[in-house]
């Protein structure tokens, strides 16, 4: 028996085929979004051993962070992430990492998450400048949707997308089960291609406000 592939369903659907995500470096004005090599294991290893950067999300720092590296490898050797290490280039120091998952072909869907920065690369340039790379490169290479899912609990998570210009689409209860014990509800948020060019002006304007 023949299953169709994503592309012979995108080819039947008259939907324009989409290029794949990974494979390159993704280089702004303040971060470099390097493709996860075993060369980074090391500085993201301590760059998540500071407290609390993972409350809200299903991992834990520290020795349990470098634990689930592997498995983070393997995931994207088979295709089911894409996942980024974000460089500072002013210090050309690791700060944090951010991911495609959820990746959709045959529906031009994909999701941004697994996103985490050192305390001091938060509420700067760093987070807006990824998210530019992340959504020019998925929507460049003819990707339709974006979404993000956050912890019902993470008021800045909720307030950032917002400021993004992601539009908030409902909640899934009891969606995963968290390390600090209890059963997390996400948040799931979106931007479809026809956003794109509202968030992009959005975007550039505010990383044009930084010297």
């Amino acid at each position: 028996m023949h299953y169709p592939s994503a592309c012979d369903i995108c080819e039947r659907a008259g939907m324009d085929k989409v290029e794949p995500l990974g494979g390159s470096t993704l280089t702004g004005r303040f971060v470099a979004l390097e493709p996860l090599e075993a060369r980074h294991h090391a500085d993201l290893v301590a760059a998540a051993g500071a407290p609390d950067i993972f409350t809200y999300m299903p991992v834990e720092n520290g020795a349990r962070f470098a634990e689930n590296l592997p498995v983070l490898a393997r995931d994207n050797a088979r295709g089911a992430m894409v996942t980024y290490v974000v460089r500072r280039l002013s210090d050309d120091t690791v700060v944090g990492s951010t991911s495609y998952l959820a990746i959709v072909q045959e529906h031009a869907r994909v999701e941004i998450g697994w996103t985490w920065y050192v305390p001091d690369a938060q509420g700067g340039t760093v987070n807006p400048e990824a998210k530019y790379l992340l959504l020019a490169n998925a929507f460049g290479k003819g990707w339709h949707r974006v979404e993000y899912k956050t912890d019902s609990k993470n008021a800045h998570s909720r307030a950032a997308l917002k400021k993004l210009g992601a539009r908030e689409e409902g909640t899934f209860r009891g969606h995963m089960w968290m390390p600090k014990g209890y059963w997390r509800d996400s948040v799931y948020f979106s931007i479809v291609a026809e956003d794109w060019p509202r968030v992009k002006v959005g975007l550039e304007a505010r990383l044009a406000a930084f010297a």
